[in-house]
């Protein structure tokens, strides 16, 4: 790209302190400046443009993998309907959702006795 040395930039700086002059080499630094930052500010947002559209096309090439995968997915597993499956609970006359159906029993374990010492902390009587 552009590859400046020390002594290219010395002899440019000397040639535009020849031709301006040193009254108006102050506001010609200015507005190169200015110009400058405009170029920098139109690459910038040319740059950010472009990073858009290749995020766009990666987000829809991503998508259409997904899709194609979660077409394979359904075709290798094809959903089972609900009145096939044993457990499945039958959907009410109202067309509304029937009620949760408990698939396992739940383990009940007896409470625990209370010992006169828990009932002396607790500050009742013990039971006799």
């Amino acid at each position: 790209m552009l590859d400046f040395n020390f002594s290219e930039w010395a002899v440019v700086a000397l040639v535009a302190l020849v031709v301006i002059g040193p009254k108006d080499l102050p506001k010609a630094m200015r507005v190169l400046g200015y110009w400058v930052g405009r170029a920098r500010g139109v690459a910038r947002q040319f740059r950010a443009g472009f990073d858009e559209m290749i995020r766009e096309a990666e987000l829809a090439e991503m998508e259409k993998k997904w899709k194609e995968e979660n077409e394979r997915i359904m075709r290798l597993h094809p959903p089972t309907p609900p009145d096939v499956i044993d457990h499945a609970p039958a959907v009410a006359d109202g067309g509304g959702e029937a009620a949760p159906v408990m698939v396992e029993k739940p383990a009940v374990a007896p409470a625990p006795e209370e010992t006169p010492a828990d009932a002396a902390a607790s500050g009742e009587k013990p039971a006799s």
